[in-house]
């Protein structure tokens, strides 16, 4: 009789078990992967985990860190540089950029801001020194500039204007 109740009970905790790691893996795989970037390779434009063949699905931490669906990056993208500083910031939509973006110099200041359409510069853009002041404005259409541009000597006089 003490047999039937030992054999009872390990049969209800397997099944316990074996419901418990069925939950958890639905939920994980739901729920998608993340891992830091470096873990990542690129074929062709996709991004897949280190040798598998599938594209990859979930965020990206670290350094670089933002959402890949179906192997593309998707959403909102940041980087740092190696000191900690933002280094950029900007949306991603079916792996290109895609809307405002802000590059930063690794003291924090603004490096460049401006918006991207379907992976190619667009629309106006500003540069800056490291130091804060303007290097350059003007417009991009289709990814080269367009129309005039003013660039600054780091003591804020015009260096140059062109069209």
């Amino acid at each position: 009789m003490i047999n039937f109740f030992i054999s009872h009970k390990i049969i209800i905790m397997n099944k316990t078990l074996i419901t418990f790691f069925t939950v958890l893996f639905c939920l994980t795989s739901s729920l998608g992967w993340s891992l830091e970037y470096k873990g990542l390779e690129k074929r062709y434009g996709i991004y897949y985990k280190k040798f598998t063949e599938v594209p990859f699905n979930g965020k990206v931490e670290g350094q670089i860190q933002g959402s890949i669906r179906n192997g593309k990056r998707d959403g909102s993208w940041v980087r740092y540089h190696d000191n900690g500083q933002l280094h950029y910031k900007g949306d991603y939509k079916n792996g290109k950029r895609d809307g405002s973006w802000i590059f930063y110099h690794d003291n924090e200041k603004i490096a460049a801001k401006g918006n991207y359409k379907n992976g190619m510069v667009e629309g106006y853009w500003v540069t800056y020194y490291d130091n804060g002041k303007v290097y350059a404005k003007g417009n991009y259409k289709n990814d080269k500039e367009d129309g005039s541009w003013i660039f600054y000597h780091d003591n804020e006089k015009i260096a140059a204007k062109g069209n």
